[in-house]
């Protein structure tokens, strides 16, 4: 049981991929060879291999088709000045003050998870050209990722809308199939430590770890559209209201498509990014309006479209760790080791949970995955609900933020690094993995204990 453990698919691909991207081998590569690497570890045939990670890729095409457009969206919205207009109120509000700002910049993300609910689409939006004034401030990047990731993760663990009802929908739904009744509307008040815990790692970031002033250069954004200054420093035009009419109805697709149909669907957020560019197009945003359509589109390919694609790639990955079989032996290895022992339960489930994650790069498709086999161990230990339910979500919810191929640390990078001077591994993975993950684990496992 001992070699199960570590001698298996999962852990050993997780680690290659670890290590591969540490070193700053390409991200899409890393995870190719990690992929193959569990399915051949596996004993699974070549061709069987490159079918199931290809299949696995079609069940992203959605988010895939969705970033890059939203990403055209945001190009427009560069173009038109509307970005940097909101982005000198900023300045004007909370730009005297390092940490204000950061705290500031994590509520601002915090909407895009369930007041405005269009995830990372707003980093490209929003960050870009806050960054002259982040350099004036000399405020540590690897802090701003902080603030972003929590953003992207704390509002969908604890509050029951957008984003968030579809995590807690998705754990209500599978730990009822597994064996023990539970409503979503009750777990909010179990998700409160979760939260509470992520809150404990921010401001650790903001106000010890990144403190100290760093610099960097007033360079150009790589990917940049061209802007006119006077659609900046000037009057709110009528591309501008354009602009912010084509922003609201990409919220108004997604406050639709909820109220319409059940689950929050994605292809809301395609079909909201062309209606947003098609207003944009009829009020002259886009002028030349053929030429700058086009230009959008190409200029969404380049900010997300490498996103979008180590999506598409990510999902193969899990669709292999899948199908090698290893996720089981591994939960069953790790709860074996563990014993009768409750703490050493808890610690063997979030460290399931954390590989798990970190191996398909989501916190939404590892629920299922550890829900059927924890759920009915922790029941036959004698674990209260609010327990399992703490444990199930806390063994979910971390791994996400901090993997090179989640899209909780591609968003941050996403925008932190449009001047190139920001490290995807070093600067966003690394700083949120440990300042989220571990306040999350621990936190579970002593809530867990306390609730048992």
């Amino acid at each position: 049981m001992f070699a199960d453990l570590f001698i298996n698919p999962v852990t050993l691909s997780v680690i290659v991929m670890v290590a591969l991207c540490l070193l700053k081998f390409n991200i899409i590569l890393s995870v190719v060879i990690a992929a193959v690497f569990a399915g051949l570890f596996a004993g699974l045939p070549l061709d069987d291999l490159m079918r199931t990670f290809i299949a696995g890729m079609a069940g992203m095409n959605n988010i895939a088709l969705a970033y890059i457009l939203l990403g055209a969206l945001a190009y427009a919205l560069q173009a038109s000045g509307l970005a940097a207009k909101f982005a000198n109120v900023l300045d004007r509000l909370f730009g005297k003050t390092a940490w204000l700002f950061l705290l500031i910049l994590a509520v601002v993300a915090s909407f895009s998870q369930n007041l405005i609910p269009i995830h990372i689409a707003f980093v490209p939006i929003l960050v870009p050209p806050l960054l002259l004034m982040m350099n004036k401030l000399k405020i540590d990047r690897r802090a701003a990722a902080c603030s972003i990731a929590f953003g992207l993760k704390a509002p969908y663990i604890l509050l029951p809308f957008g984003f968030g009802l579809i995590f807690h929908n998705i754990l209500a739904t599978n730990i009822t199939d597994s064996g023990l009744n539970v409503l979503a509307a009750s777990i909010w008040p179990y998700m409160i430590p979760l939260a509470g815990a992520m809150l404990g790692g921010l401001l650790i970031a903001i106000f010890i770890s990144y403190r100290k002033p760093r610099t960097y250069e007033d360079k150009p954004l790589l990917v940049a559209a061209r802007v006119d200054e006077d659609d900046i420093k000037g009057e709110f035009k009528l591309k501008h209201w354009g602009a912010l009419l084509g922003a609201c109805a990409t919220f108004g697709m997604q406050v639709w498509a909820n109220a319409t149909f059940p689950g929050s669907p994605l292809w809301a957020l395609s079909l909201g990014a062309v209606a947003a560019l098609l207003i944009m197009f009829a009020f002259g945003t886009l002028n030349p309006r053929r030429e700058r359509l086009n230009e959008s589109i190409k200029g969404g390919i380049g900010l997300m479209g490498f996103i979008a694609f180590i999506m598409l790639v990510a999902a193969g990955y899990a669709g292999v760790l899948r199908a090698s079989g290893g996720i089981d032996t591994l939960v069953y290895a790790a709860l074996y080791l563990a014993g009768d022992n409750l703490l050493l339960s808890l610690i063997a489930m979030q460290i399931i949970g954390l590989l798990i994650t970190m191996g398909i790069g989501t916190s939404f498709g590892t629920i299922p995955l550890i829900a059927a086999v924890f759920v009915p161990f922790m029941m036959g230990m004698g674990f209260s609900p609010a327990a399992i339910i703490v444990t199930i979500a806390a063994a979910g919810a971390t791994g996400d933020a901090g993997m090179p191929q989640s899209d909780t640390a591609l968003g941050p990078t996403a925008g932190l690094d449009a001047d190139g001077q920001h490290d995807h591994i070093w600067d966003t993975c690394i700083p949120t993995f440990v300042h989220f993950n571990f306040p999350i684990k621990i936190v579970g496992i002593i809530a867990a204990m306390i609730l048992a």
